[in-house]
């Protein structure tokens, strides 16, 4: 019903056909019926006007024997639009970081258990329960001391009742929940485990399809659409014995944290934006309304809302997690990972929903082999002089965080990014995101996203109608450039990590070329015109990159840095 009804507004607006039809000839094209606009009509002045949107300049006595060929060309862009195109079809070029590297992914032969569960003491408070982490939670459950569905009633209550105020949740599940506690603990007292996340609620974003329930992507047009699947993330942690309690906010089509139900809050400064698109999922286990949550990033969206939100969050290796049943910003950039209290979490979160998938031929296999260590005696960490010595805010949090790394053993070594030229990032995002909602651009419905606020995507929507092709495709060339200097970077200091604050270029630089990052909380200020005593916090928090399909030695480096300091055990005041 939606697409026919696109489709509809689209042709009334004179933007597409309502059926397919073959592409007239070019003369008939440029000849309007008497009396009538014509929409298609191209001239060597509209090709001039064309050659200033790309920046070019061709010879002007080649225009006249373009028209033709343009002219036809754009009709044939009409039929394409009439032909239905779901989000989840990709392109038929995919993006392949072996392409740009020789092969370095490492073999999934044997990866050896990761895990050694620790005391399991249970808390005196429901409030202290609920912000234990996962490794915490799971060794209480598979002891014993508290079942699934305890669990799951404390978190679906605390959903409820904090949410009016953060506006986090999309779409409680909480028949979907209860059976699955039940079942857990039905295993449990049988002697069944199936690993660390057994019988631990969690939330998704609402980008993931979940079957039964409304997937909306955070935009008003799809707010009741069902989507008859299971996201390959979704049935990964089914699988894993996890709980799904909650559908949680992304800013809508994945950008910011305005969705059609309000603002996502972040819970340490409520007058602040939890920041996005994971915004739901971050505030969600900040505020200890779930253990863990499923976030995707394509340019931000993980690292951002975890900065703010003081929590802990893995970006992974473009394609070592599935996309499948997830929604598509853009294709060759989304990535979808963990998000949780502390980096322990996140590896034994991904270490259940990682690998390739046939529904996703850009997932592969690779071995995850993460073993945490306590010190980093003799790990070599790169770090951009600049970015640290910046003055600001930050600046002594950001020295801290150089200063406890050395004081952990750790050689910081001075290194030099490879500089982005250009919007060449923003050049593939914006083409690929045109691409993904061309229909809801051309119908107007990209105005209706939040209505009746303004829509957050329609101008960069419309705007990137004009990236032309070519340029696209040399932007990636560039990247595949990218790519290659930046593992060869790691190369040449040989380094283990490479740790950044968590905004800078190097955000898009790794988001380009793939590379993993784990985001960890680094400290807080003061909110300004607050009292001293207040409890509202503005947090900040770095990053930790590695080489392609090294996430665990991000992990590993993160983990150390993080079990030094405190940040992360932290409250927030709207808990």
């Amino acid at each position: 019903m939606k697409r026919r009804r696109f489709l509809a507004r689209a042709a009334a607006a004179g933007a597409l056909p309502l059926a397919p039809r073959a592409a007239a000839p070019a003369a008939e094209s440029a000849a309007p019926a008497a009396g009538a606009p014509n929409r298609a009509e191209i001239s060597a002045e509209t090709l001039a006007a064309a050659e200033r949107l790309a920046g070019i300049e061709l010879p002007v006595e080649k225009r006249p024997a373009l028209v033709r060929e343009v002219t036809a060309r754009a009709s044939a862009y009409r039929e394409v639009r009439a032909k239905p195109l779901p989000n989840s079809l990709a392109p038929a070029l995919t993006f392949n970081l072996r392409a740009a590297v020789p092969p370095r992914i490492p073999s999934k032969t044997s990866t050896p258990e990761i895990w050694n569960p620790p005391e399991a003491f249970r808390p005196t408070s429901a409030e202290d329960l609920a912000f234990l982490p996962v490794a915490r939670l799971s060794a209480l459950l598979r002891s014993g001391r508290v079942t699934s569905r305890e669990l799951t009633e404390l978190f679906l209550e605390r959903l409820q009742r904090l949410d009016p105020v953060l506006q986090a949740v999309v779409t409680l599940v909480p028949d979907r929940a209860r059976k699955q506690a039940d079942a857990a603990d039905a295993e449990l007292r049988a002697g069944r485990w199936r690993g660390p996340l057994h019988g631990v609620p969690w939330g998704a974003k609402d980008l993931l399809a979940v079957r039964g329930y409304p997937t909306t992507w955070g935009a008003r047009p799809f707010r009741d659409r069902v989507i008859d699947e299971d996201a390959s993330v979704v049935r990964r942690l089914d699988e894993a014995g996890a709980v799904l309690v909650a559908k949680l906010s992304l800013g809508a089509l994945a950008y910011g944290a305005d969705w059609f139900g309000g603002q996502t809050k972040c819970p340490w400064n409520i007058a602040l934006p939890s920041s996005g698109s994971s915004a739901g999922s971050c505030a969600a286990v900040s505020a200890g309304l779930v253990p863990f949550a499923i976030g995707s990033e394509t340019l931000g969206s993980i690292v951002s809302p975890c900065t703010r939100n003081a929590v802990t969050g893995l970006r992974p290796t473009y394609g070592r997690v599935s996309r499948a049943g997830a929604m598509a910003l853009a294709w060759s950039m989304d990535k979808i990972g963990p998000i949780a209290r502390t980096v322990e979490d996140c590896a034994l979160i991904f270490s259940a929903i990682h690998g390739s998938d046939p529904a996703d031929p850009t997932a592969v296999d690779a071995a995850f082999a993460w073993r945490p260590e306590p010190a980093l005696r003799g790990v070599r960490i790169g770090h951009v002089g600049s970015q640290f010595a910046a003055e600001g805010e930050w600046r002594a949090a950001h020295q801290a965080v150089l200063a406890k790394l050395r004081e952990l053993g750790a050689e910081l070594v001075p290194v030099e990014m490879p500089a982005v030229p250009g919007r060449v990032v923003s050049t593939i995002l914006s083409a690929e995101a045109a691409a993904a909602f061309s229909e809801l651009t051309l119908s107007g419905e990209i105005d209706d996203i939040l209505a009746p606020r303004p829509s957050n995507w329609a101008k960069s929507m419309r705007e990137s109608r004009f990236i032309p092709a070519v340029e696209y495709i040399q932007a990636n060339r560039v990247r595949t450039d990218l790519i290659r200097a930046t593992e060869e970077m790691f190369t040449r200091h040989r380094l283990d990590a490479w740790v950044t604050p968590a905004f800078g270029d190097h955000l898009s630089l790794t988001n380009a070329t793939g590379h993993p990052a784990v985001c960890v909380p680094a400290g807080f200020a003061p909110v300004k015109d607050q009292p001293a005593e207040s409890p509202r916090r503005n947090a900040t928090a770095v990053t930790f990159h590695a080489p392609l399909f090294a996430d665990d030695r991000a992990l590993t480096v993160a983990h150390a840095f993080q079990r030094s300091t405190d940040w992360h055990t932290r409250r927030p005041p709207a808990a």
